[in-house]
């Protein structure tokens, strides 16, 4: 499959229809509306737009499901979601708020390079720490202090 080029917008709309349809087995304008705080006008264009790329199955009053691309993209991009999110928290000790929300805005702008080598560092940092029960709280004194 060529590499589709999403805006920021419709990969934050593509995934909160994957997760829409993973615990509803579909999607429909309101709960994606009310999910992004978006009006149901904003979310009917992105659905074209989705729907034109094949992403998503889509038409006006309808059930909107996700196409096995669209599915695949989705999956990328909420796998850098909660990865990122689980370095802000575990590594960087920063609240689940705050990490999630700075993951939102990342997860859009990080390369595959970069993503991977963030993975294989946050994978060392675990696995180091697991053998080193000091290491963790090392960390957290380092970053809070002064």
């Amino acid at each position: 499959m060529e590499k589709i080029q999403l805006s920021q917008s419709q990969e934050d709309y593509l995934e909160e229809i994957y997760l829409e349809v993973l615990q509803h087995g579909y999607a429909n304008v309101t709960a994606i509306s009310n999910a992004l705080n978006v009006k149901k006008a904003s979310v009917t264009g992105a659905l074209n737009q989705l729907s034109e790329k094949k992403l998503i199955n889509y038409s006006p009053y309808s059930k909107i499901t996700i196409t096995a691309d669209g599915e695949k993209i989705a999956k990328e991009i909420l796998k850098k979601h909660d990865t990122i999110t689980k370095f802000f928290t575990e590594i960087l000790c920063l609240s689940e708020k705050e990490s999630a929300a700075n993951a939102c805005r990342m997860e859009h702008i990080v390369s595959d390079e970069l993503f991977l080598r963030l993975t294989k560092f946050a994978k060392f940092i675990s696995d180091y720490s697991a053998s080193n029960p000091d290491f963790k709280s090392s960390i957290e004194k380092s970053i809070n202090s002064k």
